[in-house]
């Protein structure tokens, strides 16, 4: 017996929870997978499809019918049978509108309206089920309803009560701890009024981009965030889940981006697809390997003269290339996380500088030592220390700058930053050292 059937023998459907389902189905081999996925409850086939890497989507809707997965996908969130429903479109379009032909109206309804956002806008990510209540209710009454709505297993992971008036426009919004302490016999509006400004809600709109609205979420510490549309009407709500999800991903291009890689590309089964992505990167860094070299080239005759340089200068690229990596970085991962304003350009740069600078000196001592030592010539342990010091200060420099110079220009700051900052360091690198070396020792 499998770890998945024990599980599920374990646990009353209750019980079962779509991750854990997923995390037994990852560890088993390609055979085992394909008899345990029969396994999965009819009911949770959408949402353990959803908790799956992307690969495991398709194994996953072809061993149930079209009917059996409709059933499970009008279990789940608005947002989420969205998801399941594009992703079912790029794997079968034929059943994905079998699936979609089979949903209640409403749901398809709501599929429809989230369907026509970009991936990059806050409507994309919302759920359109919230629960909200007018101001000329009484806190009795609310309380009764929200409460009935809980039973019945309508209404989930809700903390925070959405206020509207008569034409469904959002007025406020009330922590259901503050609801508790209002007055039960009177309206919401008799209890707000009191404090109005206490109760005016964080919003998003629809159209905003998905960033700005992980941005409140950090700044105002929320568990969910009413959207509107341009007249503050209220279409719906993100919660925290969304946006963990949207912090996964986006830490996910982030990582990829860096290495040249894409994140589309490497979740795909199509080895040429992701070989082919990582093969335009390696040809453009192999284009500014050959600017390195020429660099080199340049440096022949003084290479030729003094043969201790060939063997010293992979150290200077080599320290070049780590100190520009960690400015790199660690000003991609601030500017991802909104951590450098518009006008902190000048303090990000210099930071970096500095800090390169200074373990450039130190490091431009203990290699200049060694080198003296090591090929008995005191003037060439000048010439890397010197070196050094010149590398790691343009490594500070173009780690910081070139990625706020990308995000300027509304580039991903993530995208290319690599192959470009090594491009530098590198010809830098070799440029000062056998340059200095043709000064000095020739």
């Amino acid at each position: 017996m499998d770890k998945l059937t024990q599980y599920l023998n374990a646990h009353s459907h209750d019980e079962l929870h779509p991750s854990e389902i997923a995390n037994l189905l990852k560890d088993l081999n390609e055979k085992s997978f394909d008899e345990a996925v029969q396994a999965i409850p009819k009911e949770l086939i959408a949402d353990v499809a959803l908790e799956l890497p992307d690969r495991y989507f398709e194994d996953v809707v072809e061993s149930f019918t079209p009917e059996e997965i409709a059933e499970s996908v009008s279990e789940l969130e608005s947002d989420d049978q969205t998801d399941f429903i594009q992703e079912l479109e790029e794997v079968d379009t034929n059943i994905a509108k079998e699936v979609f032909d089979q949903l209640d109206k409403e749901d398809q309804k709501d599929i429809l309206q989230l369907k026509q956002y970009d991936e990059n806008e806050a409507g994309a990510y919302m759920q359109v089920e919230v629960y909200t209540a007018k101001l000329d209710q009484t806190v009795n009454d609310v309380i009764k309803e929200f409460a009935e709505l809980r039973r019945k297993d309508e209404l989930e992971n809700v903390n925070y009560l959405f206020v509207t008036d008569k034409k469904n426009i959002l007025r406020y919004g009330v922590g259901l701890d503050n609801l508790l302490v209002f007055d039960f016999d009177k309206t919401l509006q008799e209890n707000i009024e009191k404090n109005p400004e206490k109760y005016k809600p964080v919003v998003g709109h629809d159209h905003d981009d998905i960033k700005e609205v992980v941005k409140k979420f950090h700044e105002y510490d929320l568990n969910s965030m009413p959207i509107v549309d341009d007249y503050d009407v209220l279409l719906g709500r993100i919660t925290s889940d969304d946006i963990y999800d949207v912090i996964s991903e986006h830490a996910t291009d982030q990582m990829y981006n860096l290495a040249g890689v894409s994140d589309d590309a490497e979740e795909d089964d199509d080895l040429f697809k992701a070989g082919k992505a990582r093969a335009i990167w390696l040809g453009i860094n192999l284009i500014t390997a050959i600017a390195a070299s020429l660099v080199i080239g340049i440096f022949e005759g003084t290479i030729q003269s003094y043969v201790a340089l060939a063997v010293l200068m992979p150290i200077v690229a080599s320290m070049g290339g780590n100190a520009g990596t960690q400015s790199l970085t660690v000003v991609v991962r601030q500017l991802a996380l909104g951590e450098i304003a518009k006008n902190d350009a000048y303090r990000t740069i210099k930071k970096e500088v500095i800090l390169s600078l200074v373990n450039g000196f130190i490091f431009a001592i203990i290699i200049g030592i060694i080198a003296a030592l090591w090929f008995d010539k005191g003037m060439l342990g000048v010439v890397i220390a010197l070196s050094m010091v010149i590398n790691l200060f343009s490594a500070g420099f173009f780690g910081s700058m070139i990625p706020l110079l990308l995000k300027k220009f509304n580039i991903d700051p993530a995208i290319g930053s690599t192959v470009i900052l090594t491009t530098i360091t590198d010809v830098v690198g070799f440029f000062s050292f056998l340059g200095l070396a043709t000064l000095i020792l020739l």
